[in-house]
Formats: structure tokens, sequence, C-alpha cells
């Protein structure tokens, strides 16, 4: 038999409420299946299993918010699966035994009738709940679809089209004031426990631009790439020769990433941000990378992003646009040990060939853990990101 627990989607994640059931007892699962949707501070995150097996038990209801670590699910295992246990029925009381005969009537007195008992509060999800009672809809007039009979979302909005599950964020109350306070929380903890260094260098943009033009002179808008695809990917080749600043710090040492996994942050609309990974970026071409971060972003403000996105990540960028400002600080994500800014394209005075010439720059900024690495290294691993970008080599 195997736990299925509440995994933690970050630094910031101190527990979460069950939302949906994806899986019911029976139902074989296989690793990376989505089996339940988690709302956290972040919104509503799609949860992955990491094992084979057959659902044998859901151990946490719809509704239920747990600490990180809790049981949520037992799974047995596909060849010798136990059958899965039935819905617990209300107690009845045992049936009293048969009168024997007699010879005497029995007493006049008819029996007591027992008292009437209040109606159960039915089994809900919180999101079920709140709509419930934006509507007016008595709850205890329906029939749930979830586990065990709970009512979901679903059941609410079967009279009219369903919603699509892109449209997660809006239908299970995503609040922006508690995803400040999580993330002040975690940034609180980064500056107090993690000695941080910073580092910047100004790059000219010339080369990275002019290769962009061309790449996008026959392309519609939609498939053009972004400045930004060529970031991500000069810094994810960058760490192929500074892998010291790609992975975490757990347990008192530097533990190298499995791969290189940028977490690319992402604004919500309503406030906030969230930075699932591009995985194995640097083997990605750079419309590949495009379209990944593409898919994220839409995914990201649809409340559709899996929770391995959100613990992938070895290092993360934060990029503030053509409308951000020209230079970002960055605060580290722990476990992570460094984080990477992108300021604004601005356009600059710059020495070219013993001459002033107007050029376009963009100012990168590292922010490091000075107990995984220093300055030097920090250095080395910026000067090769501009490398990178203006001795474009991307496919």
């Amino acid at each position: 038999m195997t736990d299925f627990l509440m995994p933690s989607l970050g630094a910031d994640m101190e527990a979460g409420t069950l939302a949906e059931w994806l899986v019911k007892p029976g139902d074989a699962v296989k690793r990376g299946d989505v089996v339940a949707v988690v709302e956290t501070d972040k919104g509503a995150i799609e949860i992955e299993i990491f094992n084979d097996g057959v659902v044998s038990e859901l151990v946490v209801p719809v509704g239920a918010r747990v600490p990180v670590g809790t049981v949520l699910a037992r799974l047995g295992d596909t060849a010798q699966t136990p059958a899965p246990k039935p819905p617990l029925a209300p107690a009845v009381a045992a049936p009293s035994p048969p009168t024997p005969p007699s010879a005497s009537p029995p007493s006049a007195s008819p029996p007591s009738a027992p008292p009437p008992s209040a109606p159960a509060r039915p089994r809900s999800s919180p999101a079920a709940r709140r709509l419930a009672a934006a509507r007016g809809i008595d709850l205890a007039r329906m029939a749930g679809s979830g586990p065990g009979g709970a009512i979901v979302l679903a059941d609410l909005e079967a009279p009219r089209p369903a919603a699509p599950r892109g449209d997660l964020a809006a239908r299970r109350g995503f609040d922006p004031a508690a995803m400040r306070l999580a993330i002040g929380s975690a940034m609180s903890r980064s500056k107090r426990e993690i000695p941080h260094y910073y580092l910047s260098e100004t790059i000219d943009c010339t080369a990275a631009l002019a290769w962009l033009e061309r790449r996008n002179r026959d392309r519609a808008p939609p498939e053009r790439v972004l400045p930004a695809a060529l970031f991500v990917r000069a810094v994810a080749l960058a760490l192929a020769k500074t892998p010291e600043l790609n992975g975490y710090w757990q347990d008192g040492h530097f533990q190298p990433g499995g791969g290189v996994h940028i977490g690319w942050a992402i604004a919500l609309r309503g406030g906030g941000l969230v930075a699932p990974a591009i995985r194995d970026a640097d083997a990605l071409s750079v419309d590949g990378i495009m379209a990944a971060m593409r898919d994220l972003v839409l995914r990201a403000r649809g409340a559709r992003l899996r929770g391995s996105e959100l613990t992938a990540p070895t290092i993360t960028i934060t990029s503030l646009g053509d409308r951000g400002a020209e230079a970002v600080w960055p605060i580290i994500y722990p476990p992570q040990v460094a984080m990477v800014g992108i300021g604004r394209i601005v356009t600059r005075p710059w020495v070219v060939g013993g001459s002033i010439a107007a050029r376009p720059v963009v100012t990168l900024t590292l922010a490091g853990d000075h107990r995984a690495s220093d300055g030097h290294l920090g250095g080395r691993f910026l000067a090769e990101i501009g490398r990178r970008l203006q001795e474009i080599e991307a496919p």
C-alpha cells in the first residue's frame, strides 16, 4: 500500500484545500496522471500522482483543508489490489430479537415513536457552497456526483453549458490578498535565511534583436518569437558552464538540479505571480521555448498548472518586459540558489569601435546564494549570458 500525500507546491505553502477528486476507489492510475485539484493561496493547482497503482481509498474528503504531508489517498499494487472500501453507511440500530409468544395479550400502550433527527448537512466542496449561497440554492435538495455523494461545482452548473477546465481560477475563488501574504511570507524567509549577493551586467542587444527581426520577418504576429525566449535560452545555455547555480540548497548543502528547468515568473490577473518550469530549456530551440512560455502563461491564468511544474524549477527568471523598469533586483525563491532579473530593453549611448552610437541595451541582474556560490562565479555566469545574446547560436 502506498500513501499519496498533500504535496508542497513551494516555500510559501503550508496547507491546501482538496477542491476536487478526479479519481475514485478502484481506478487504475499511473505516474503523471492528474488525480486531484488542490486550492492554494496561488489558486487551483492540478495534482499528479507519482506512483502506479489502483486507488484503494480516498482519505481526505472534498472541501477539507489539510497541512502539507497529510495522506490524501492510498494506492494498492496493480497486481494485488484489495477491494476498495465502500462508502461509510450511516449507523443503524440492530433489530430487536423477536418477542416469544405469550399467553397473555400484549400491553395496550403503543410503543413511543423516536424523535425526528435533524437533517444531515450535505457534503459539498467549498466552491460549491459559495456558488450555492450566491444563487440561493438549497444543497439539501440536491444529489452530488462527487466522491461519497459530495456536491461539486459541476452539479450546480449542470443546467448551464459546462465551464471549461481553463476557467478554474474564476470558479474556485482566487484570492489575490491571500497570495500576496503567501509571497510576502516566502520572500521574508528568503531574505532572513539566505545570504544574498547581487551583480549586474548591461548587454548590447543589437545582434539579438537583428536575429529576431530576420526570424520573424515572414511570420504572423501570433507566431513571432519575443526577446524573452532568447533570454531564457541564453540563461539555460550559460548554466551548462556554471552548474553551481542550477539546483537547490537543502539539508545544509547544495544539491544539483536533475536538469535545466527554468522557472518563468508570470504575473496573474488580479495580482500575484507564479513561476512554473520550462523543463530542459537548454535542449529546446528558441521556437520551442517560445511555445512553452505561451503555454505556461495561458494555463497559469486559467488555473490549469500542475503541481510538478511549480516544484521543478532549478533557477528562476523574472522579466519586467517592455513596460517594466530598466533593472530588477530579485529575491531568491527557496530552495533555489539563484535568480536572474531582466529589465526593459532601452536605447542608450554605447561605445562601439571607439565611437559613441545609440544601441539597444538590457540590464541583467543576478541574486546569488553565498552558501552555494560567490561573486566571481556569478560574474562568469552573467558574462556567459551576455556572450550568448551577442553571438546568437540558437537554432
